[in-house]
């Protein structure tokens, strides 16, 4: 019995001593394993006679009980340093500032909220967007526009043509979004009344043009329309875009191959300390062109210009994003630089609106 309780004693002292749960398993093994110390005791039970059995059987299981529940309470001791030790080696400083949601990090492009608001003022006056293909042919693109052989815009140092088809013909990128009206008055029927945003492409690049812009024009062909219509159209939109209650405007004779009377439009504005400010000050600024449809283009497209008339305007998306929005230099839309477009781009869920204010 003394070697029994001497065993024990060091057991329980082996199980004190063990510094992490590997050491402890080592232990238990070496004591309650199948080779264990305290099971060879056991084993031995079936050679004594009944009274020892009663006797030395009581103690050794006496003894693996408190072994066992040494082992126990020191398994959860070194669970529980273990774990304070974790905590203690990935502890987060919430003091740090919360990372940036998705929501605040990006931004709308200043070209997608215009296009946006255009789309939504017309739509308001009841027009409905007509889209076409940014590759184009050149009788939509010139010749169905009233565009003479010769014209400029039919050279190569002014419009990006494919190269040439084995029946001559020659695709092109379109120089405007004018085919898309084309395409619209060949298959519909008057009345029309549409806007043509869209891509389009020219060959030029300084600090107000890139070789590829974007563009909204817009057409109306009814039976009664006419310069006055047009002219309370544009009004409207300048109004309800730049956001003031009045905006004086100027209409100057101009000449396109596809509008006859043709005007160019100036709209009032104030420069100050390099900002412009519209509807107020003595300051003209030439924002679009327009006219009434030229008849020759209307014929084009198979409608009688004895029965039908209208008019069309068109203007750069860009320009009067850079307008709206104080941006000096147009290239820098199309730089693809994140830092630009966090100053000058809209949050997702912010972005201006004609009912809840055109201005974040």
């Amino acid at each position: 019995m003394s070697d029994l309780a001497t065993l024990e004693t060091s057991i329980l002292d082996q199980i004190a001593a063990a510094g992490d749960e590997a050491a402890l398993e080592a232990v238990r093994v070496a004591a309650l394993g199948k080779k264990g110390s305290i099971s060879a005791l056991l084993a031995t039970l079936g050679k004594m006679s009944p009274d020892e059995r009663k006797t030395q059987g009581a103690a050794i299981n006496q003894a693996k009980d408190k072994v066992t529940e040494a082992l126990a309470a020191r398994r959860d001791v070194l669970k529980s340093a273990a774990l304070d030790a974790r905590l203690a080696s990935e502890t987060v400083d919430v003091t740090l500032p919360l990372r940036e949601a998705p929501t605040e990090a990006g931004r709308i492009h200043p070209l997608s909220q215009v296009w946006d608001e255009l789309t939504t003022i017309f739509a308001d006056m009841g027009f409905s967007v007509a889209e076409g293909p940014d590759i184009e042919t050149d009788d939509y693109n010139f010749t169905k526009l009233n565009f003479p052989e010769g014209h400029p815009a039919r050279e190569m140092h002014d419009t990006f043509f494919f190269h040439p088809k084995e029946d001559g013909s020659r695709m092109l990128l379109r120089t405007h979004t004018s085919p898309v009206q084309v395409r619209t008055m060949l298959s519909q029927k008057p009345p029309i009344r549409v806007i043509c945003p869209g891509r389009t492409y020219r060959i030029d690049s300084d600090a107000t043009h890139t070789p590829q812009f974007h563009q909204v024009e817009g057409l109306v062909i009814d039976k009664t329309s006419h310069l006055g219509h047009l002219k309370w159209i544009l009004h409207e939109f300048c109004k309800a875009f730049f956001e003031v209650d009045h905006i004086n405007m100027r209409f100057r004779p101009s000449f396109f191959p596809f509008t006859e009377p043709s005007l160019e439009v100036d709209i009032q504005c104030r420069r100050d300390k390099g900002e412009i400010r519209f509807g107020e000050g003595e300051d003209w600024l030439e924002i679009l062109g327009c006219g009434m449809v030229h008849p020759n283009v209307l014929r084009a497209c198979g409608i009688d210009p004895d029965e039908y008339q209208g008019f069309a305007w068109g203007m750069g998306i860009d320009r009067i994003a850079m307008l709206k929005y104080g941006i000096a230099d147009l290239r820098q839309l199309f730089d693809s630089d994140v830092r630009w477009l966090s100053h000058y781009g809209f949050k997702p869920l912010e972005v201006p609106t004609l009912a809840g204010g055109l201005s974040s």
